[in-house]
């Protein structure tokens, strides 16, 4: 059995019930057998079609909703990446026997996407099951208790859709709610010392898993340095948003009387213990010295800083690495480790939003960074942080959000 490869093409002619494959454009890229029986259509009326030129809306039913709800549906399953079940749904369709007539149908669909290596949604499944029997039970002895209960099921029907829309509505203000906040906690672009540093935050998109990556930048005191951080809350929304903003203002204020950043996440860490939500949350934070022309780093759960040698080579900073901020037993200390640079050096941190696909292993990630570092390495910190983002985030945006924080040194 294992060296037969497998027919996924009849494997899917042969799915039980109606089952079509589109393109991000909405496009019939293939349907099986039972879907083209069911729909009533030829395999040519319909592959390489657009969906709505296929099925439209009844023109004689004014009030019609099908193409809008599917459409919103299917735009929900690219926009997140996650399954759409919809609500029972009226959607007639035009007799192909008797062109210009149309025939009550009804349907319960759900939508699924299909994902590339990169984690992007280039395939939309799009399975229906057919109920118009069961809606439309017509004639004999039981045909007015059947109408009675078609009515009360897409009564209810029409009420779930509604109250989804209303729960997808309240979701969309909440993430604009923590979106605001998270802006407003967050740094702006800004000088460091004499050093340059481009920041940026990128929200996941369609989704509230957002607000709980952050960055910082702080002016340590006595000499020419600074303190460079990111972290990652676990969780989404206005919780995560809070969350975040206790641990980057704890983390700020502790780098600023710590002796460097093993005792800053000492800290941090057991401020994490006692803060509702900042389970697992992992962070690591940089010392630069300018004037010895070094980088002291202690890391919590989170992916290795980049240094980017002026020759090109690359030095991920793992050598101090350690469990989340809440997983360490007080008061056992971090790990500490430092490496000198050279002028012109480029220091980058980031979070997992960055390198992290679906199924794949997080080595991947890193050699995609580690190549889109080191062909823009000449560029000025704000152009080389635009050009890594382009390059790693997929085009339709990260499932997870993103924070990303690069230095001239």
């Amino acid at each position: 059995m294992n060296d037969t490869a497998v027919d996924y093409a009849g494997v899917f002619q042969a799915l039980p019930g109606m089952v079509a494959l589109l393109t991000p454009d909405l496009v019939y890229a293939d349907a099986n057998n039972e879907f083209l029986r069911l729909a009533g259509r030829t395999r040519e009326q319909v592959v390489g079609r657009y969906l709505f030129d296929v099925f439209p809306d009844n023109p004689n039913d004014s009030g019609a909703s099908g193409m809008r709800n599917l459409a919103a549906s299917l735009a929900r399953v690219m926009a997140t990446g996650e399954r759409d079940a919809m609500a029972l749904q009226r959607y007639d369709v035009e007799s192909t026997e008797r062109p210009g007539e149309w025939e009550e149908r009804y349907w319960s669909p759900v939508n699924a996407p299909v994902f590339d290596a990169n984690g992007k949604v280039v395939l939309l499944v799009h399975r229906v099951e057919e109920v118009t029997e069961l809606i439309r039970a017509r004639g004999g002895p039981t045909g007015g208790r059947a109408r009675v209960l078609e009515a009360e099921l897409y009564t209810r029907a029409r009420e779930l859709q509604e109250l989804n829309e209303r729960l997808r509505q309240a979701h969309a203000r909440e993430r604009e709610v923590a979106l605001a906040l998270q802006k407003a906690m967050l740094p702006a672009r800004r000088q460091v010392g004499h050093q340059h540093a481009a920041v940026r935050y990128r929200p996941a998109v369609g989704a509230l898993n957002v607000c709980g990556d952050w960055y910082d930048l702080v002016d340590l005191v006595g000499g020419h340095r600074i303190c460079v951080a990111v972290g990652d809350v676990v969780g989404h929304g206005l919780e995560a948003a809070g969350v975040m903003g206790q641990l980057r203002s704890a983390l700020s204020a502790a780098s600023l009387v710590a002796a460097g950043p093993s005792e800053a996440l000492n800290v941090l860490g057991r401020y994490a213990h006692v803060v509702d939500g900042a389970e697992s949350a992992t962070a690591v934070t940089t010392f630069i010295d300018f004037d010895r022309h070094t980088i002291t780093y202690s890391s919590a759960g989170h992916p290795p800083p980049v240094l980017v040698r002026p020759d090109g080579r690359m030095e991920f900073l793992d050598q101090a690495t350690d469990p989340p901020l809440d997983a360490r037993p007080d008061p056992v200390p971090r790990p500490e480790a430092s490496t000198t640079y050279d002028e012109g050096a480029t220091l980058v941190l980031y979070t997992d939003g960055l390198i992290e696909r679906r199924g794949e292993d997080i080595d991947a990630g890193l050699a995609r960074l580690a190549d889109s570092l080191g062909r823009h390495r000449e560029e000025d910190p704000e152009s080389l942080a635009d050009a890594v983002l382009l390059e790693l985030l997929p085009p339709g945006g990260a499932t997870d959000d993103t924070a990303l924080v690069i230095v001239r040194l």
